[in-house]
């Protein structure tokens, strides 16, 4: 294993944009449709459309910073560039958690939807997989490990060819249950019958913001990306804008396809009716073939999108042990093949382990969802204090109205983490808050040769304080806390304060001065530790670089 490899730019657009598509089209779009009925009613047509305006501020903004510094792992570099080493190691284990994880729930959903052929492979009378169900699991992440342990390029050839199927049993899906369609489903039971919140909350707990996440792979693998600056940016508003459409009137098809019969106890329900949905509608419709296609695109999709991950997560890893705050070893690139292989085999590692505790997909769809979209939050308050503190930083595509993008993006990442409700934000959160309180604990350890730990604290506190308010706000709120504050003033107040720590965390980014954009270890080894580094670091948890 050699430490002097470099990343290779062999990722063209379309490759990039099917990173994107394909990170998108997982196991979502199979579950989700029936999870959002159940929340939202037939408003949740609505849900998707708010979840595809949410994504896509977000993606625009990730746009100038994936542009102007096309990094490995640029998710957790931005805020190491923007706020120090601090805020990256915050981002690095809340993306390790969601990314890592986000790989074990696809080979999940592929192996449930897999059960209606070779039932064995799940418990009966539950979603858990049997032990048969389990070594599928394990087989298929082996798979996607050896596919993405060759080269970058192996692994985009077998995801574009996984992609194409994967479009095709949507857009049938679409067609077929449009024949069936029966207007009144959408009025029978009452077009919004759980109110502005249920529309809400559907966007979080019901899988769409989980659905549509797939623009940080895209990121991830922005150094080996062509011509970056034109392609990112690119692919990731093509991913959002197609996939929204596609979403959408999938939404629309399984509303007014579901048997009318079916909606005779309302759409709570809905999800004890078709517990697989496509394929149940389809069975109940008598289009056998149809729910043959699902079943197949439903292992098929999943896989692609574990895949996808796969390659993404090493990256991110990468990203992480650059800013000094994780494992030296994992700076480490193959020379040959310019893959990051010792934090390829930790995510192999980590996604074989949560599919020990987490059993079923449904078991940690809003943790994911909150999850990922903590680690997007970030990228707003970056981007303005990089225009604030670097301004003359080649910017080869700029937000336009950033004075508007920045905060309003920050506010929509902030309620899809608070409308995943208390159950979720409070664990989530408060290990986040235990995780700030180990950095300072291990102060001697982490790196402070550039940037001093009071200048690393000052710098991020707005997400601590972030993440307490968020906690407050959640325990006394109307998603699953105490309901002091009552809907819809509870989003009003989250918005309030979404609005002031964004400004605060624009205002206290590293002073100009002390601001380095120019550190490009994405070709070469990570630089040796610094010479004042004690030697008992090398086994530690932070590892001293510069950065």
């Amino acid at each position: 294993m050699s430490g002097k490899g470099k990343f290779k730019k062999q990722l063209s657009l379309m490759d990039l944009t099917f990173i994107g598509l394909g990170a998108i089209f997982g196991s979502g779009w199979l579950f989700a449709a029936s999870h959002v009925s159940a929340i939202a009613g037939p408003a949740g047509i609505f849900s998707w459309l708010l979840g595809g305006f949410s994504v896509l501020l977000l993606g625009i903004v990730y746009c100038e910073l994936g542009a102007a510094l096309p990094r490995a792992g640029g998710v957790i570099r931005y805020p190491v560039y923007s706020h120090g080493p601090l805020l990256g190691y915050l981002m690095g284990f809340i993306t390790l958690i969601a990314f890592s994880s986000l790989v074990a729930i696809e080979v999940v959903a592929a192996r449930q939807y897999a059960a209606a052929w070779f039932p064995e492979l799940t418990k009966a009378g539950s979603s858990d997989p049997s032990i048969l169900g389990w070594l599928l699991q394990f087989g298929l992440l082996c798979l996607f490990f050896m596919l993405n342990y060759r080269s970058v390029k192996t692994f985009a050839m077998a995801n574009n060819l996984v992609s194409v199927f994967k479009f095709i049993v949507p857009l049938l899906v679409i067609g077929v249950l449009f024949t069936f369609f029966k207007p009144e489903n959408l009025y029978a039971q009452g077009f919004a019958p759980f109110g502005l919140s249920g529309v809400q909350m559907a966007v979080s707990a019901g899988g769409i913001i989980f659905a549509y996440l797939g623009l940080t792979p895209i990121i991830s693998v922005a150094s080996e990306v062509k011509n970056p600056q034109r392609t990112i940016p690119i692919a990731l508003i093509l991913s959002v804008l197609l996939s929204t459409v596609i979403y959408v009137l999938l939404q629309v098809a399984f509303l007014g396809g579901v048997p009318t019969e079916m909606l005779a106890n309302g759409w709570a329900g809905v999800t004890k009716e078709l517990a697989l949905p496509y394929r149940d509608i389809a069975l109940a419709l008598g289009v056998g073939w149809l729910a043959y296609l699902v079943v197949a695109d439903a292992v098929i999709s999943p896989s692609g999108c574990g895949n996808i991950y796969m390659n993404a997560t090493p990256r991110v890893i990468y990203g992480w042990a650059q800013t000094g705050t994780f494992f030296k070893i994992f700076t480490r690139i193959d020379e040959k093949s310019g893959i990051p292989r010792p934090a390829l085999w930790l995510t192999f590692g980590l996604s074989v382990f949560w599919t020990l505790p987490f059993p079923s997909w449904e078991a940690l769809i809003s943790v994911v969802s909150a999850a990922l979209v903590l680690s997007y939050a970030v990228a707003p308050v970056s981007v303005a204090a990089l225009r604030r503190n670097a301004p003359d930083m080649p910017r080869p595509f700029r937000v336009k109205w950033m004075g508007v993008m920045g905060p309003l993006s920050f506010i929509v990442a902030a309620l899809i983490v608070y409308w995943s409700g208390w159950n979720t934000v409070s664990w989530l959160l408060g290990l986040q808050i235990v995780m700030f309180v180990v950095y300072l604990l291990c102060s001697r350890f982490v790196p402070t040769n550039h940037l001093s730990l009071v200048q690393q604290v000052r710098s991020s506190l707005w997400l601590i304080g972030f993440y307490a308010v968020t906690m407050v706000l959640s325990k006394l709120g109307t998603f699953g806390g105490l309901g002091v504050l009552a809907h819809p003033f509870d989003t009003l107040v989250v918005a309030a304060c979404a609005t002031g720590i964004y400004y605060w965390g624009a205002a206290t980014g590293v002073p100009a001065h002390l601001v380095r954009l120019e550190d490009d270890e994405d070709s070469e080894e990570a630089p040796e530790l610094a010479s004042n580094t004690p030697a008992s670091h090398a086994t530690g948890a932070f590892i001293q670089t510069s950065s």
